[in-house]
């Protein structure tokens, strides 16, 4: 319920992705929110008002002189107890509307009328030449100088049977800008590199060394950081999660390839703040098989031979321009003293520790945090939850 007690209202434009925001509204609703509808007559061609309405639960607006507003002003009324305004999908058209300050049905007017403290984000949905057009571009530049946030749009496949720039952004993604929207930019203008989930470690081709590490924290971790503004590159092990939006992620499934990825991430671009999440495997197997280890008849086992992982983390904060690290450890048992040696032991500022088994593949988590002064232990919480809390740990911590 990350939108709980917000009022949004959801203004409709002409366009085909119109039935694609039957189910934002839905989400919306399912994330708490209160979403009051306004639609063009231009979008109820492409969605009718009572669909809008019986999944919204709200009366749909569609008229400037809707006799239903006791004063006759929806373009005043609607939106002064907003928290913020949403237009998806955002015709071609109603960007020049937008972008002149033109006022000619209830939707543009209500945009124009708007209070200043209230948010205006649009989700652009055209044919990929009308986006690429140098007057639409113009409109795009005027938009973002005023203030108002411009969600996509995404490359891909388009009604019209074109691809290209100008399909709107999936649901899902627009959800998940509008609760950015709302989420305080503490790590704005700051770059995190994140490690998450489990790494793979061969024996031959088929079998390998692994753990339960799901990537679920590191993944809310990634997702909170961005939005909280931060530009966020995910180095990820084998997971079975979906890239998390606005995340650059680099997939990995060895120690080594980990490692290398995060090393070659720091000599790329500097970084503000190194969150290592992954559960990274200590040893790889020295003499792996390039063919599949048969089993035979006999009692002979193959004998495998181990060595060290390169410690990623320790490594990182040991470099002369290292960023601000932050370690994970995953303990069985005597988490507070296995915690704060193992802070001790890598050097670095903050370490986040759990019971591992207690943890890995669920949806919630109890962390404690270590630190120089002790530890604070932030309870159990769904992960979304604590990555948001750490994330404000963080931010805090970097900026001092």
């Amino acid at each position: 319920m990350r939108l709980a007690g917000k009022k949004i209202v959801l203004g409709l434009t002409g366009g085909v992705a119109c039935y694609k925001i039957a189910e934002l509204t839905r989400s919306l609703g399912k994330a708490g929110a209160t979403v009051q509808v306004v639609m063009t007559q231009a979008a109820t061609q492409f969605i009718t008002p009572v669909t809008m309405q019986a999944i919204s639960g709200n009366t749909v607006f569609t008229d400037q002189w809707d006799a239903r507003i006791h004063n006759n002003m929806p373009h005043i009324d609607l939106t002064r107890d907003a928290d913020a305004i949403v237009i998806a999908p955002c015709s071609t058209n109603f960007m020049f509307k937008l972008a002149h300050g033109a006022c000619d049905d209830l939707l543009s007017t209500l945009c124009i009328a708007r209070p200043a403290h209230i948010p205006l984000l649009i989700a652009p949905a055209m044919n990929v030449e009308m986006w690429q057009n140098p007057a639409t571009q113009r409109n795009v530049a005027q938009l973002k100088a005023d203030n108002i946030r411009v969600m996509g749009p995404a490359a891909g496949d388009q009604a019209c049977g074109e691809t290209g720039m100008g399909r709107m952004l999936e649901p899902a993604q627009l959800l998940t800008e509008i609760i950015a929207s709302f989420q305080a930019k503490s790590l704005a203008g700051k770059r995190l590199l994140i490690t998450a989930g489990p790494t793979f470690e061969p024996i031959d081709p088929v079998r390998g060394i692994t753990n339960l590490s799901s990537g679920k924290m590191g993944y809310a971790i990634a997702e909170a950081a961005w939005e909280a503004g931060a530009q966020v590159t995910l180095i990820s092990g084998p997971t079975a999660l979906a890239q998390p939006y606005g995340v650059q992620r680099i997939e990995v499934q060895t120690a080594q390839q980990m490692y290398d990825a995060v090393m070659t991430s720091l000599n790329t671009k500097s970084q503000d703040a190194f969150v290592a999440v992954a559960a990274v495997a200590d040893w790889r197997v020295a003499n792996a098989s390039n063919q599949k280890i048969k089993k035979t008849c006999d009692s002979d086992t193959p004998q495998l031979e181990f060595a060290q992982n390169p410690d990623i983390l320790a490594l990182v904060a040991a470099l002369p321009d290292a960023p601000y690290c932050v370690g994970f450890a995953a303990e069985s048992e005597n988490l507070l003293q296995y915690g704060a040696a193992k802070r001790a032991k890598k050097n670095i500022p903050l370490l986040v520790g759990n019971i591992g088994h207690q943890t890995f593949g669920k949806d919630d988590n109890e962390l404690i945090l270590f630190d120089v002064h002790g530890h604070q232990a932030l309870g159990r919480a769904d992960k979304k939850t604590l990555a948001g809390k750490l994330v404000s740990e963080i931010a805090s911590r970097i900026k001092k």
